[in-house]
């Protein structure tokens, strides 16, 4: 049930298909003064002009660019620059700054989150409604590897604009027509005399133009920026360690005070009191906060905040009925396949029917909860004194951020909210839990600046996790190794409508999310009969988004499945695969490319076994090449991945294939060692030593190489993890005849070397 506030209104008629009665509430007059290009240049006062809203230039030439999506090391302060560089003709190797924009405004939207479409595919009076309905609040965030998608065509439009503001001040300065001008190197030059004003220079006199209303955007073969390797803005600060991440900000502000917060640790669970006396009567300590769900002590210091907190006694209120168990997880998911009343998400042929002629081949297999872990654990920095709320957190969203703001019991009616750099995100700081813990921490704190910073283990044992799955694989090949008939039913948590519960001022359907078969309802195989199934379970588990979400648990269930029905078929796995997408306009000239560059038909090392696999997510094709060396105990060492990255067209080659390579050994971290057990309802691991990670000696080689076309751009950021497990299970499968079914490894037995 949709909660009635205006934010449910705004977002639920821009993204539910209201959105012309949501026009009709509204106006379209009013919904036309919003600007959704950002190209209007203004005069900021310190003398710098904003030629728009993504590029600032002072009058001694330094450059600054905000961009509104969050920096977590995918490289988006480098490659989304470079989008408005390349139409301006502008150096990126001048005196440039980044940074995320405090303010919310309309044009910093992401389009291709909010809209679910790229900027060149939105038209028509329905995606004009809902693209202002969208803006209005704005709808701000990085995820979704959206990031490149989204801006490759307003970032460049933007630049243009720029372009033609600076050569029509140019022209008015010298008196001149502006077709004998061009822009070069960050300058305008006059074709007559040689003459030449930096952008400088003129960025004062350009903020009195107005850009024209056709934009001309230069085409590919005079790119200069676009698809060349780009040195990353962001990493001088990083080495030299002046870059702010969220757990940095604010540190040099006077009276600044820290917070250890211990969360209920069963699931459901809330506080129901604490008793806070030897906490509060140490040297050092502010107070403590008694909230919902978690205890906070404040203190002048983290280690005197953490040594309270251990002195604080909590009492929880326990959930009623029995606690969650691991391997209560796994029986519930098999239930729920085999219960029935799926919801369909493909039905192409009669799959279901063919198959109760018998089938050919039947599997199971399973993925655990995966925690995000990432290397800055949650923080944010908040202060709240009157009406003026100023928060500091690396969020992969302000839009949400800012809504747990607004919830501050305080009320406060002015709100300054500072993006920082952000050490890893992967999905998880685009959930707005641990803003809202610094915010009601500091709500009962008026006037005190307070850093909250989870433990590692808080951080560990309080996320939300990348669902548990369970798919249950059917199969009905021809005597030529033909797919007769596929069915696919899989079962887990949906973490669309939970992340919506959360987050949003509306929810969302957890039978029909899609994110539960996400890239197995694409699949992309010649077949006669297919037919794709969600089965929705609730467990009190929180889950949301991991790093290519309801992919990496399907591709391994779907190219592990493929290399099942190659095996079956007696034929090559790569044969197979390529046989069975021949027509597919992208797999197929990816898979010749992967054949040719992994050396697939040669022969392996002694002792080194191949396995392949494809997959499809967030606009970009990926196939891998593992190279796996078995032990006979059981041991397992990744040798080499060999990975052919379809991502369209491309801004940054060097950030691709950085992407690639940690998307790697993401993967591999889960495939060897990544998993959350549960006892009595609360996570067993509760740091490092319990979650592993792939080690530099575990690391393998890595060949990198990205397919030259025309199409449209893709994500980068996650379309590298999904195929890696199932790459190297195929792989395994192939060294030992037995097939893995269940991740990580340890439960068939294997350990990594």
């Amino acid at each position: 049930m949709a909660k009635l506030t205006r934010r449910g209104v705004l977002i639920g008629g821009a993204v539910t298909g209201g959105v012309l009665a949501g026009a009709a509430v509204l106006g379209v007059g009013f919904l036309s003064t919003l600007d959704v290009k950002g190209q209007t240049p203004e005069v900021n006062d310190d003398g710098s002009v904003n030629l728009n809203a993504w590029l600032a230039i002072a009058p001694d030439g330094k450059i600054h660019f905000s961009i509104p999506r969050v920096e977590m090391g995918q490289g988006v302060y480098t490659s989304l620059p470079m989008l408005i560089a390349e139409e301006m003709n502008l150096p990126l190797d001048a005196d440039i700054t980044v940074s995320h924009p405090d303010s919310l405004l309309p044009m910093h939207t992401n389009w291709a989150l909010g809209l679910q479409k790229r900027n060149e595919d939105i038209s028509g009076p329905i995606d004009w409604v809902g693209k202002r309905m969208v803006a209005l609040l704005p709808f701000i965030g990085t995820g979704g590897s959206t990031s490149i998608v989204d801006a490759f065509l307003p970032f460049r439009q933007a630049g243009a604009a720029a372009r033609e503001i600076l050569i029509q001040a140019a022209a008015k300065r010298w008196g001149v027509d502006k077709a004998v001008l061009f822009t070069k190197d960050g300058a305008v030059v006059n074709t007559t005399n040689g003459a030449r004003l930096t952008y400088g220079e003129l960025a004062t006199d350009a903020a009195k133009e107005r850009p024209p209303s056709t934009l001309r955007l230069k085409d590919k073969a005079d790119w200069t920026l676009i698809g060349k390797p780009v040195k990353r803005l962001d990493l001088p600060a990083k080495v030299d360690g002046s870059a702010v991440f969220g757990i940095d900000a604010a540190m040099d502000q006077d009276n600044l005070l820290f917070a250890a917060i211990a969360h209920a640790p069963v699931f459901g669970a809330t506080v129901a009191g604490a008793d806070t006396g030897k906490a509060e009567a140490m040297d050092g300590v502010e107070g403590v906060a008694v909230l919902d769900k978690a205890v906070a002590v404040v203190a002048r210091d983290t280690w005197t905040a953490k040594r309270a907190l251990d002195r604080v006694d909590i009492r929880y209120n326990m959930p009623q009925g029995p606690l969650l168990n691991s391997d209560m997880v796994s029986e519930i998911l098999g239930e729920a396949i085999s219960a029935g009343a799926h919801y369909i998400h493909r039905d192409d042929g009669s799959a279901d029917a063919v198959l109760q002629g018998g089938t050919t081949l039947e599997a199971d297999y399973e993925t655990p909860f995966l925690a995000h872990a990432t290397l800055e654990p949650m923080n944010a920095t908040a202060r709240i004194t009157g009406d003026l709320a100023e928060v500091w957190v690396p969020n992969q969203s302000p839009t949400i951020a800012r809504f747990k703001v607004e919830e501050s019991p305080l009320n406060p009616a002015e709100i300054t909210l500072h993006t920082t750099y952000a050490g890893g995100g992967f999905g998880r700081r685009v959930e707005g839990d641990f803003t809202a813990d610094a915010v009601q921490v500091a709500s009962q704190f008026p006037g005190k600046l307070i850093k909250t910073i989870w433990s590692r283990e808080e951080d560990m044992q309080h996320d939300v996790y990348r669902p548990a799955g369970k798919a249950r694989m059917r199969a009905k090949l021809t005597e030529s190794g033909d797919i007769e008939a596929l069915d696919i039913v899989i079962a887990g948590q949906s973490p669309g409508a939970q992340f919506a519960n959360r987050n949003m001022p509306f929810g969302g359907d957890s039978k029909s999310d899609h994110s539960r078969v996400e890239g197995a309802a694409e699949f992309p195989y010649r077949a006669a009969n297919v037919r794709v199934a969600g089965a929705d379970v609730d467990f009190p588990v929180p889950v949301g988004y991991w790093r290519s979400v309801g992919h990496s648990n399907n591709a391994f269930f779907v190219e592990s499945f493929v290399d099942e029905m190659a095996a079956s078929a007696r034929q090559d796995p790569m044969d197979f695969r390529q046989r069975l997408a021949a027509d597919h306009v992208r797999f197929a000239p990816l898979l010749t490319r992967l054949r040719e560059v992994s050396g697939w038909d040669t022969p392996a090392p002694a002792g080194v076994f191949r396995g392949c696999a494809i997959h499809e997510s967030f606009r970009s094709f990926v196939g891998q090449v593992a190279e796996v060396r078995v032990e006979e105990g059981g041991g397992i060492k990744v040798e080499r991945v060999t990975c052919v990255a379809d991502v369209g067209t491309y801004v940054n080659p060097d950030t691709v294939k950085a992407q690639m390579e940690s998307s790697i050994i993401f993967g591999l971290t889960a495939l060897l060692y990544g998993e959350i057990t549960l006892e009595d309802g609360r996570v067993v691991q509760g740091n490092f030593d319990s979650y592993d990670m792939t080690r530099l000696a575990q690391a393998p080689h890595m060949d990198v190489y990205i397919m030259e076309n025309d199409h449209a751009p893709g994500g980068a950021g996650e379309p590298g993890t999904p195929p890696l497990a199932p790459a190297v299970a195929n792989a395994i499968a192939q060294a030992r005849g037995e097939r893995i079914r269940r991740l990580p490894i340890s439960h068939s037995g294997l350990y990594a070397i």
